[in-house]
């Protein structure tokens, strides 16, 4: 199964950025991306990627969030951020199937503050 480690989080000011990255270990299935969870919110997806390097941004990040792979590292560069990308970011993978699907392996989690 893959491990993902993910990093890069930390508390900054409205506008500022921050550049997120999920290292794995293992196959990186046939999608992968970025999830968070702010308090008291469900899971939301942010940013995917597919094996054939299709990318889907969640509306509200369009134009300021952007995903690359590199190795084996997935990055996610937050720029003008803002306080509603307040929350708990999670790199997860999809094994199998067809993307977008049900993402079965999931990283700790990197806390991003936007204040």
């Amino acid at each position: 199964q893959v491990q993902l480690v993910e990093s890069g989080g930390g508390s900054v000011e409205v506008g500022e950025y921050l550049r997120l990255s999920c290292a794995y270990s293992g196959h990186r299935g046939v999608c992968m991306g970025w999830f968070r969870q702010a308090p008291d919110k469900a899971t939301e997806g942010v940013a995917t990627i597919d094996v054939d390097g299709t990318t889907r941004y969640r509306n509200s990040v369009k134009g300021r969030f952007s995903l690359s792979h590199a190795g084996r590292t997935l990055f996610l560069q937050m720029n003008s951020l803002k306080p509603v990308d307040t929350a708990m970011y999670y790199c997860a993978v999809m094994s199998g199937g067809e993307c977008p699907g049900e993402y079965n392996s999931w990283g700790q989690g990197t806390q991003v503050t936007v204040s």
